[in-house]
């Protein structure tokens, strides 16, 4: 067996070990049932990755892509979460060689809990280090017809606080402020109410002169 294969399954049997039907139910009920689960609570699958990168590692640079892919077409949830920690880990290693196939999981198994942390978290990171990537894809993305892509335009700056290209997250917002799809409604109002912490003179006076959805209206003064 392969070392990438031997790794997932590595992990496999140690998720396996800690299933919980009931909570699988839940679970697969709270996500509209488009996955399975295998049931394990997010503190404890956690702490289980955290005991297995200690035994194995985290996945070499050479590796890595394959075990990522091999995960995400797991068919429990928790497989993508766990592809999802391992990026979180090694995001710092992330080259612009890497954002084809990154962004190949946006509109994959695509759900908010994998694009709320692909977005901000991975691409984000990925933007702050080699900005001129940002035309190349989320330039792109917001105009795509597929809604998680138009999201993950609009969230990748979501903690970038200071750092926030105004202008360009304005741009998005309005080019998409009159969608319909509640996912993009949302998108809008966290990403304004989370900059509104840092500039909140701004938000307002962007929400006043705009005319958005009362979904993104309501969400981006939240805590104005």
């Amino acid at each position: 067996m392969d070392v990438t294969n031997n790794y997932v399954e590595e992990l496999v049997k140690l998720y396996t070990q800690h299933m919980d039907r009931d909570y699988a139910e839940w679970s697969e009920n709270y996500l509209r049932n488009q996955f399975a689960f295998l049931g394990i609570r997010t503190p404890i699958r956690r702490k289980l990755t955290k005991q297995f990168f200690r035994e194995y590692g985290v996945p070499t640079k050479e590796n890595l892509k394959d075990i990522i892919f091999i995960l995400w077409e797991r068919s429990e949830r928790e497989y993508q979460k766990a592809a999802l920690d391992i990026l979180e880990k090694v995001k710092k290693e992330l080259t612009p060689d890497d954002i084809p196939w990154l962004s190949s999981l946006l509109v994959k198994k695509s759900w908010w809990d994998t694009v709320d942390v692909l977005s901000p978290h991975i691409m984000g990171n990925l933007f702050t280090i080699y900005p001129e990537l940002i035309a190349q894809y989320a330039d792109q993305w917001i105009v795509d017809d597929n809604f998680w892509l138009q999201r993950s335009a609009l969230l990748y700056q979501l903690y970038y606080k200071k750092r926030t290209d105004e202008k360009r997250l304005f741009q998005y917002i309005l080019s998409r402020a009159d969608s319909d799809e509640f996912f993009v409604q949302k998108a809008i109002g966290w990403v304004l109410r989370e900059y509104a912490k840092t500039n909140p003179v701004a938000v307002r006076d962007f929400v006043s002169f705009n005319d958005l959805k009362p979904l993104s209206r309501r969400e981006a003064l939240k805590n104005l």
